[in-house]
């Protein structure tokens, strides 16, 4: 009599230590009485693809990838999802059991959940979104905002080539202004999100002037650590809706979870708790 494996999961990267997923994913095992195991495992470079191809036998369903793999991986696997092709990242990697690898990327479903959960009379198409940041991150959120009928994104990037290479990516809808506009531009915005990693915890901060912020916008920020950044404090103050990154990170893991230990998680207050720690 043979005994079924007890099925495996991983976060990759490097650094990885810093990761919440392993907490997360032990409370969701936990809360659901499920066999499994996942860690946190920081590969280099040179072993990855080597390190991906030899996981399956070992007893791993699939990965959660983060920077700087997330592009990478997609060279590794062997089918490459629709959303994860526009994106140009990878998070998520399922080993199936005809012995390939599927890469597709759950950030944008993770922030679009997020916004639903918690700021539920969200309006998408009540005007356009101003986005700080022109990354992976912003590649996944633009793609989203835009499927959920925003009628324009307003880009703008330290960097301003990086914005207009996502204007060719996704189109008209997408506008690219300078960085040196970001405080104007929010203007008559009915969504702002922050993408970039300025103003979290060992970053520089966010010096975007925010006297354009009202009542009524939502204001989210991709940045958890710290929870509240001065971009949420500030339109906390004008009387916006603000919603913190958290939920993205608690969202995006949903999908790999229910694919790897046949349950789909809650997102709840205990969940939150258990991924700060």
């Amino acid at each position: 009599m043979s005994l079924a494996r007890i099925p495996l999961a991983a976060v990759i990267g490097s650094p990885v230590a810093h990761s919440r997923s392993p907490r997360l994913f032990a409370h969701w095992l936990k809360a659901h009485g499920l066999p499994g195991h996942y860690i946190p495992m920081d590969i280099p470079e040179v072993k990855l693809a080597e390190t991906i191809r030899l996981l399956p036998s070992l007893g791993f369903v699939g990965l959660n990838v983060t920077v700087p793999y997330k592009e990478k991986v997609m060279e590794i696997a062997d089918l490459v999802s629709d959303r994860a092709t526009l994106i140009g990242a990878a998070n998520t990697l399922i080993f199936r059991e005809d012995g390939r690898i599927h890469a597709d990327n759950t950030d944008g479903y993770g922030f679009m959940e997020n916004l639903h959960q918690n700021a539920p009379d969200w309006n998408p198409a009540a005007g356009p979104a101003t986005v700080f940041g022109a990354g992976g991150a912003a590649r996944a959120v633009i793609a989203s905002l835009l499927d959920v009928g925003v009628p324009q994104i307003r880009l703008t990037n330290r960097t301003r080539q990086r914005a207009e290479n996502l204007r060719e990516t996704f189109g008209q809808r997408v506008e690219v202004y300078d960085w040196v506009q970001a405080g104007n531009i929010i203007e008559d915005c009915a969504t702002v999100v922050n993408t970039t990693a300025l103003g979290m915890v060992g970053k520089p901060p966010l010096r975007v002037p925010l006297d354009a912020l009202e009542p009524g916008m939502l204001v989210t920020d991709l940045v958890y650590t710290p929870l509240e950044t001065r971009l949420l404090q500030e339109g906390r103050a004008q009387g916006c809706t603000v919603v913190d990154g958290l939920g993205m990170l608690l969202h995006q893991a949903v999908p790999g979870f229910e694919r790897w230990f046949g349950e789909r998680p809650d997102v709840d207050e205990a969940t939150r708790q258990a991924a700060l720690g």
